[in-house]
């Protein structure tokens, strides 16, 4: 370890070199990873849902669709319409009424449930299919080019049109989400150090690492948006009090070895790196418990937020010690008082009161577990498009003008029999909630068969081996009511074709809140798991893992706790990943003040003695680290117009002040109440002490 702080002291101005030079192929990596901003392809490959979207695209060449409304267009002017669309790159067909009856079907005599559905109060359907998927990048470009040609007139819903949305929504967001936890970081840096030159030198340095992990995410081939919004943030936030524990190393080195602070860096990074490598670990733990999910979004975020906390320790004991070595003359310029005061008194009221504040915290733990177990969750992915955007006014439309909530696609056999399907429609219409049944199979009770549809009508919903028939429901996507529905149509398809499929939104958003339901269990015992195991191993006790997990995943229970007793619902992603980052980003704090209680203790200090000298070591790296994180996060919560990365932020931004106040306030009395406790399953303690 001495060599190595050494080889770096000494080639301070080559690591900046390289750092900087590393830049460029960073930048590179960076555009091109492509960002994935639907959230449904990382549900797992092997459900049946996604098994239908398949057939949908290989066999109906139906990779996505979307319903657009068309109001007060002329025949002749939708006829033209529809022969633009279809000449757009990655659309397949274009169809309307018009287009359905062609010359052979007079308009009046199709059935009303037909009828009623495709053209309304001077309006018309018109449905697009695209060859490749909702989110590919031919369909989202078709989707912009429909919007231009139309300049806005025509409403244009479905999936890939919210996904557009979204990813213009976020593109336009991104750098502020980044300035804004910037400049809120700075604030709290300037507060906590010495210097008004080295928050911007930490900043620089942390930049550098967000710009290494971003870059490298080129390995995965892309990420999430959700992922590139909140990983930089994030790193930001988890990763600053690093460099503040090696800043605050290397000015108590400097008064040691003064003159030489090439030395003073040398042991500086030594001891940094000794102290923050069991806290990384717990971090890089926390985030990689995330790839335990299903959902391989976990795997997205995890991945990407381990691999951050991993550069930023790199930076932390490379880059950053060149940039104070190089720096140093300027930091001792720029030197002022530290504004940020010793908390004397909140030590002093917290160990007086110690037994009161353990009592609070045993009252209070059972009813925070219950209340964030009860913490109203969202799943409807558009909640995030404001009211204005292109999405969600062509979806007020179609609810307005034609009941059209949330569709399902049923595929089955071709080889069924048109009044066996017809009998199943009855049963389907017969289901609370559902609006109504459209299929060709409808128009053979109107006699008119299948012969008089035009063959390009047919292909849309006839292959040589299924058919589909589609299903408008009263329902909201991701409801109760819908996921209720979606089981009843399931039932009764399977009585007329045992390998038929209800596909579409609907039951691929009932896969998701089944599975979600079950990783929100599974990423927490994970990272629990892992985080005690490696503090056993770091603590070299039994008893503290317990002690301070327990106390970190109170504050996790009361942080999830208050979108409850507010009535605040928050987005599903929340809800699952919220415990592991914060138990994973928050756990440090409760580690670095236990290890200085354990020093003290070793020392041979009584219990209330070595709490104290233990806060008074900690307290204000706590709250600089916690105000830190809160700062980056909290920022972005309230610019964020998205509300899938602005509830997360917020969220993440609570927990890290909660945390940081329950380590403050709630860990110095867990230590002193089992202080008898600790020493007899901790390591290192002589037998009979006391």
């Amino acid at each position: 370890m001495n060599k190595l702080s050494q080889k770096i002291v000494e080639n301070k101005l080559l690591i900046l070199v390289i750092s900087l030079l590393l830049i460029i192929p960073s930048f590179i990596g960076y555009l091109s990873t492509k960002v994935n901003y639907d959230i449904l392809v990382y549900l797992p490959k092997d459900i049946e849902t996604l098994k239908g979207e398949n057939i949908l695209t290989d066999d109906f060449h139906m990779g996505s669709f979307s319903i657009m409304v068309v109001e007060n267009m002329t025949d002749k002017n939708l006829i033209k319409l529809e022969e633009d669309f279809r000449e757009i790159d990655g659309v397949n067909r274009v169809v309307s009424i018009n287009d359905f009856t062609g010359s052979t079907i007079p308009i009046d005599i199709l059935p009303n449930e037909i009828k009623d559905k495709l053209a309304r109060n001077n309006t018309k359907l018109v449905l697009a299919t695209f060859e490749n998927s909702t989110s590919d990048d031919l369909t989202l470009a078709a989707v912009q080019k429909m919007r231009d040609i139309t300049d806005d007139k025509v409403k244009i819903g479905g999936m890939s049109a919210m996904v557009l949305d979204t990813k213009e929504l976020f593109n336009s967001q991104m750098l502020l989400y980044v300035v804004v936890a910037v400049i809120c970081c700075i604030l709290v840096l300037i507060l906590a150090l010495d210097s008004y030159i080295v928050p911007f030198l930490l900043i620089a340095n942390i930049g550098l690492a967000i710009i290494y992990n971003m870059g490298s995410n080129i390995i995965f081939g892309e990420i999430c948006y959700i992922t590139k919004a909140i990983a930089a943030v994030l790193q930001l936030g988890v990763t600053t009090d690093f460099s503040i524990f090696l800043y605050h190393k290397y000015e108590k080195a400097k008064k040691e070895y003064k003159n030489n602070n090439d030395k003073a860096m040398s042991v500086a990074i030594e001891e940094t790196l000794t102290s923050i490598l069991g806290s990384s670990l717990t971090t890089i733990a926390g985030f990689l418990a995330l790839c335990t999910m299903k959902l391989t979004l976990g795997v997205d975020i995890g991945l990407v937020m381990a691999k951050g906390v991993l550069f930023g320790l790199i930076c932390v004991v490379t880059v950053f010690p060149s940039l104070l070595l190089m720096c140093d003359k300027l930091i001792v310029k720029t030197k002022h008082k530290e504004i940020l005061p010793k908390f004397k008194n909140l030590i002093n009221f917290t160990i007086k009161y110690n037994k009161i504040i353990f009592i609070t915290f045993c009252l209070l733990l059972i009813p925070a577990y219950l209340a964030q177990s009860k913490a109203p969750i969202y799943y409807k992915l558009d909640s995030s498009i404001p009211d204005d955007y292109g999405y969600s006014i062509a979806s007020k439309q179609l609810k307005k003008n034609y009941n059209m909530i949330s569709q399902e696609i049923v595929i089955y056999d071709k080889n069924i029999k048109d009044y066996q399907i017809n009998n199943m429609i009855r049963e389907i219409n017969d289901l609370d909630g559902i609006d109504s049944v459209l299929s060709p199979t409808l128009l053979s009770e109107s006699g008119i068969t299948e012969d008089m549809i035009p063959k390009n009508i047919r292909s849309i919903y006839e292959t040589d081996k299924y058919k589909m028939l589609l299903i408008n429901s009263k329902y909201d996507i991701a409801t109760n009511e819908l996921n209720r529905q979606i089981g009843k149509i399931n039932n009764i398809v399977n009585k007329y074709d045992k390998k038929a499929i209800v596909a579409g939104e609907g039951p691929l958003m009932k896969d998701l809140v089944n599975i979600t339901s079950i990783d929100f269990k599974n990423v927490n015992y994970t990272s629990i798991l892992i985080i005690f195991i490696l503090m056993i191993i770091t603590l070299k006790s039994i008893s503290l893992p317990v002690l301070l997990v327990t106390t970190i995943e109170f504050a996790i229970f009361l942080n999830m706790g208050v979108p409850y007793f507010a009535d605040s619902p928050i987005p599903f992603i929340a809800s699952i990943v919220i415990g592991t980052i914060q138990l994973g980003a928050t756990i440090d704090y409760a580690i670095l003040m236990t290890t200085k209680y354990l020093e003290e203790r070793k020392k041979g200090q009584n219990k209330v003695l070595a709490v104290k000298s233990a806060m008074e070591n900690s307290i204000n790296s706590v709250i600089v680290s916690g105000m830190c994180f809160f700062g980056a996060t909290f920022g972005v919560g309230i610019v964020s117009t998205i509300d899938m990365i602005g509830s997360l932020c917020k969220l993440i931004a609570r927990g890290a002040v909660i945390s940081m106040v329950i380590v403050i306030l709630v860990l110095p009395s867990v230590l002193l109440i089992f202080d008898g406790l600790i020493i007899k399953t901790t390591l290192g303690f002589k037998k009979g002490m006391k």
